[in-house]
C-alpha cells in the first residue's frame, strides 16, 4: 500500500494524569465552595441580620446558575475549555474576595449570584471536556470519580469552617486560596482541548414527551437540592447551633451520598428503575418529617437524619437522569441533557425564591415542609406513570451512574459538536 494514502493511526487515548488533572481542579473548588456555603448563614446570624437575606443569597445564587446555563457555552466557544475555565475560576475568586470585604448583604447577593455563573459554567466546561476525552470504556468511572472527588472536597471545606475563626477576613481568603489553586491543574494540563461547540437547543417538550418522569424529576430535585444545601445551615444557624455545630452537620450531609447511591442505582439496574425512585423519593419526604419532629434536638440524630435526606435527594437525581436516558435514542442526549440541565437550573432558581418568601412569614424552618411537599408530590407523578406506562428496555444509554445534584449532567450538557447540531 501507497505510505502516502494509508489512513492516519487514530489518536491515542488522553493520558489518566491529564484526566485527573482536571478532576483535581474541580475538587479544590470544592474544598473552597463547600467552606464557603457553611460560612455565609453562620456569619449572617453572628452579624444579626435577618435570615431573610440569607435565603435571598441562595435565590440569587441559582439565578446566577441559571445564567451560566445560557452563557457558558458561548464563552467556551471563544476562548476555548482551558480558558474558560480559568476565567469562571477567576469570577469565583472575585466573588469570594466581596464578601471578604465584609457582611453587607446586598454586596452578598450579588457576589453569590456572581459565583452561581461562575460554579455552573465550571461543571458545563469540565464534565463536557472530560466526556470528549475518556473513551466509553472508562467514561462511567472516569465521572464517578469526578463525582466522589467534589462531593469529597464539599465535605472537607465544611469541616474547615470549625478550625477558622469567623470574625476575621480568613473564610474567604481561603475560598479565594483554593480557588487560585484549582488553575494551576487545568493551567498546567496537557489534555486536548475538544473543538468548538456549538450551544444544544433546550426543548422542554420534547423531553417531556421523551421521558416525563425524568424531566419531571430534574423539576423536582433542582427545588430539593438547592433548598436542602442552602437552607440547612441557615436553619440550623437561626436554632442556635454553634459555628462546629452547622460545619459538623454540613460535613457530614455528602456521606449520605456515598451511602445510598451506589446500592440504590444497582437496584435501579436490575428492576423497574420507576419503582426504585419512588422509594428513594419517599425516603426523600421521610427524613424532612424527621428533621420536623426532630427541630433543634440533639446533633447527632439531626446528623443523621440530614445525611439520609441528602443522600436520598442526591440519588433521586441520579436514577431520574438515568431513567431519561433510558428512554432516550443515543442521537437525542445532547438535546434532552441540555433540557434537563434547564430545568433543574430554573427549579434550582424559583424553589428557593419561594422558600426564602414564605421564611419570612413562617420562619426558617419553611424549607422543610416546602421539601416535603414536593417530594411527595413528585413520587405520587411517578406511581401514576408507573400505572399508567409499562417500562422499557434498558438500552446501552441507560445505566446508572453516580451523580450529585450539586452538579449538571454528565454528558455533552450545553454542548454539542457540528456533527451533531443538526440532529432532528
Amino acid at each position: 500500500m501507497d505510505p502516502q494514502r494509508a489512513e492516519p493511526a487514530p489518536a491515542a487515548p488522553a493520558p489518566l494524569v491529564a484526566i485527573a488533572s482536571v478532576i483535581l481542579s474541580m475538587a479544590l473548588v470544592a474544598v473552597g465552595n463547600g467552606l464557603m456555603f457553611a460560612y455565609i448563614p453562620v456569619r449572617l446570624g453572628v452579624e444579626g441580620i435577618d435570615p431573610t437575606w440569607a435565603g435571598l443569597i441562595v435565590t440569587g445564587l441559582s439565578g446566577g446558575g441559571l445564567a451560566g446555563c445560557v452563557l457558558t457555552g458561548p464563552l467556551v466557544r471563544r476562548v476555548g475549555h482551558a480558558r474558560a475555565f480559568m476565567v469562571l475560576s477567576a469570577l469565583i475568586a472575585l466573588s469570594n474576595t466581596a464578601i471578604g470585604a465584609g457582611a453587607y448583604p446586598l454586596v452578598w447577593l450579588a457576589a453569590r449570584a456572581l459565583y452561581g455563573f461562575a460554579i455552573c459554567g465550571l461543571f458545563v466546561v469540565a464534565q463536557s471536556w472530560l466526556n470528549d476525552a475518556v473513551e466509553n470504556t472508562i467514561r462511567g468511572r472516569v465521572l464517578a470519580a469526578f463525582y466522589i472527588a467534589y462531593i469529597a472536597g464539599l465535605g472537607i471545606g465544611y469541616m474547615l469552617l470549625a478550625l477558622v475563626d469567623i470574625h476575621t477576613v480568613a473564610v474567604p481568603l481561603i475560598g479565594v486560596a483554593f480557588t487560585a489553586l484549582s488553575i494551576l491543574p487545568v493551567g498546567l494540563t496537557r489534555l486536548a482541548q475538544p473543538p468548538a461547540p456549538v450551544a444544544a437547543s433546550v426543548a422542554l417538550g420534547r423531553a417531556w414527551r421523551t421521558s416525563p418522569v425524568g424531566l419531571a424529576g430534574m423539576l423536582a430535585v433542582g427545588g430539593l437540592s438547592m433548598s436542602l444545601a442552602g437552607f440547612a445551615p441557615i436553619h440550623a444557624t437561626a436554632k442556635g447551633y454553634s459555628q462546629e455545630d452547622v460545619a459538623l452537620l454540613m460535613a457530614s450531609m455528602p456521606l449520605g451520598t456515598l451511602v445510598l447511591q451506589f446500592p440504590l442505582g444497582w437496584l435501579s439496574d436490575r428492576t423497574d428503575r420507576r419503582k426504585v425512585l419512588i422509594g428513594t423519593t419517599l425516603l426523600a419526604a421521610a427524613a424532612g418529617l424527621f428533621a420536623i419532629g426532630f427541630d433543634g434536638g440533639a446533633l447527632g440524630a439531626l446528623i443523621v437524619i440530614y445525611l439520609l435526606w441528602d443522600g436520598a435527594t442526591e440519588t433521586v437525581y441520579s436514577l431520574a437522569s438515568a431513567h431519561a436516558a433510558d428512554r432516550a435514542d443515543k442521537s437525542e442526549m445532547v438535546a434532552l441533557s441540555s433540557s434537563l440541565l434547564f430545568a433543574w437550573s430554573l427549579s434550582g432558581f424559583v424553589v428557593p425564591a419561594i422558600v426564602t418568601g414564605l421564611s419570612a412569614f413562617y420562619g426558617t424552618q419553611t424549607f422543610i415542609y416546602v421539601s416535603v411537599a414536593l417530594a411527595l408530590a413528585y413520587a405520587l407523578f411517578v406511581a401514576w406513570r408507573t400505572v399508567r406506562a409499562r417500562p422499557v428496555p434498558m438500552p446501552e444509554t441507560g445505566s446508572f451512574q453516580p451523580m450529585t445534584a450539586q452538579a449538571p449532567l454528565p454528558v455533552e450538557l450545553a454542548f454539542a459538536g457540528e456533527d451533531e447540531k443538526h440532529v432532528p
